[in-house]
């Protein structure tokens, strides 16, 4: 675990690696909302190229709404970002945010058992992708 949340690496190709990672997710109970292709953005915006890599943006509805609902305002930090990268040695990197940290700035005690279920849920999601 990074101070910002999980990663794992994978022996696959990136697209097969993005499959995996969003039907992992959605085992959990998180569907993907958006999905940011940083490499088309940063080549379309600055005519650069960059390793494969997107940003997507899981949410688990059941636990966005408590959330919501204690916080309004932590709509803020919605959805819970999860990245996938192609490293240069072809290693797929998945990063999956830690929601105790996300969660952690907002000074809410009713978050704490919303931010620690989802955190237990993304941390089965990165053992199945490490297995």
């Amino acid at each position: 675990m990074s101070d910002l949340g999980m990663n794992v690496y994978l022996q696959s190709e990136y697209a097969a690696a993005l499959e995996r990672v969003t039907a992992e997710l959605q085992k959990e109970g998180f569907g993907i909302l958006t999905e940011i292709d940083v490499t088309a953005t940063l080549k379309k915006k600055l005519d650069v190229d960059f390793r494969p890599y997107k940003i997507l943006g899981a949410c688990n509805p059941p636990l966005a709404h408590k959330a919501l609902t204690a916080a309004p305002e932590v709509g803020l930090l919605l959805p819970c970002n999860v990245t996938v990268s192609q490293e240069d040695n072809g290693r797929v990197l998945v990063s999956l945010i830690n929601p105790e940290i996300m969660l952690g700035v907002v000074d809410n005690p009713a978050l704490e058992a919303i931010a620690c279920d989802a955190k237990e849920r993304l941390q089965r999601v990165a053992h199945a992708l490490a297995a």
